[in-house]
């Protein structure tokens, strides 16, 4: 009887990681060959396997420059970006036991502004730090702040969450004045137009960056899977069922800073993307982080890359940053979960 019950159990396990895989490949399908240039799929194969595999295939230059070295890597970083944040979403409204917390409480995001804009306007770090350099160094100059201010508070959930809104707070003010006061017409369109996110300057070393950090990332959230579950009655209740609170929180709190620290790096600020997500992944799955999180990384990945679509496509001869495009779809929702939030239970 054992086994009858656990071939059914595997069957569909095995079917949904093969729909979770096509789903993906048909979405970066789309993604490479979707844009003011539209090319067949036939060309784009072709271009990919010349890039991947060097066979020769007759493409145009054009052609394959567009689809591997901008559409592609720009599809696969978006996939990455995507998973990364949904996952770090996951685990923060996990641990915080918050339906609201999402990967920029902690104060990476507004971090990571302020270390962008000192590169870009102030040109601290010259082109030795760079842009991705500077906002991953102003990232972790937040979250270290985001660290002190909640262990002198006691270290609780809710001391966590305030001490990211001051955190927050502080760092978009720093950003604010720099703008505001330093910054040219065009410096200043340039850094609002990063950060509401942008894929456009996403090239293959930026994937040999976020490829690692993400996969580490979510082995590392997948080996606490159960201890996440436990999080769910309370950390006294982990702690009574074995639960290590202290080192768990630590390392999880450390893996969603560096994933979404390394993604804000690259693309900018994305909105929206880990707080939704999670939620949409539990309705499909439930609330076992089994499940939850390999969700969230498929989920997350192919929201990400549809958007992207959307963002060069919505307007004519015009992209528009990323985050409005996910701000479209993440406001309203936004919108249910506050007012589900608000219901008692």
């Amino acid at each position: 009887m054992s086994h009858a019950v656990l071939r059914p159990n595997w069957a569909a396990r095995i079917a949904v990681a093969v729909l979770s895989v096509v789903a993906l490949v048909l979405a970066v399908a789309l993604a490479v060959t979707v844009g003011e240039m539209t090319i067949p799929l036939g060309t784009a194969l072709k271009a990919l396997g010349n890039g991947l595999f060097d066979l020769g295939f007759p493409t145009s230059a054009i052609q394959q420059g567009v689809i591997f070295h901008y559409r592609l890597s720009r599809a696969l970083m978006a996939a990455l970006c995507g998973g990364a944040l949904a996952i770090s979403g996951a685990i923060l409204q996990a641990l915080l036991r918050n339906p609201l917390a999402e990967p920029y409480i902690l104060g990476v995001s507004a971090g990571a502004s302020t270390g962008a804009v000192c590169v870009m306007i102030l040109g601290l770090g010259g082109t030795t730090l760079g842009l991705s350099g500077g906002a991953f160094v102003g990232s972790v100059a937040a979250l270290a702040l985001v660290a002190l201010l909640a262990a002198g508070a006691g270290g609780t959930s809710d001391r966590v969450i305030l001490a990211g809104v001051a955190g927050s707070q502080l760092f978009t003010a720093a950003t604010s004045a720099i703008v505001t006061t330093m910054a040219s017409a065009e410096q200043a369109r340039g850094v609002m137009f990063w950060l509401l996110g942008n894929f456009g300057g996403v090239r293959w070393p930026d994937l040999w960056v976020a490829t690692p950090v993400a996969l580490i990332g979510f082995i590392i959230c997948m080996s606490h899977a159960k201890a996440l579950d436990a999080f769910a009655f309370g950390t006294d209740a982990a702690r009574s069922l074995g639960v290590a609170v202290g080192r768990v929180r630590f390392v999880l709190f450390a893996t969603t800073a560096l994933l979404t620290a390394t993604m804000v790096a690259i693309v900018g600020s994305i909105g929206f993307v880990g707080l939704v997500i999670p939620h949409a992944a539990r309705f499909l799955v439930g609330p076992g982080h089994a499940r939850l999180l390999p969700a969230c990384l498929v989920i997350g990945a192919v929201f990400m890359i549809l958007t992207d679509i959307l963002s060069r496509v919505l307007v004519p001869q015009q992209i528009l940053p990323i985050g409005i495009v996910t701000a479209l779809f993440g406001a309203p929702a936004f919108a249910a979960i506050l007012y589900g939030a608000k219901r008692p239970a």
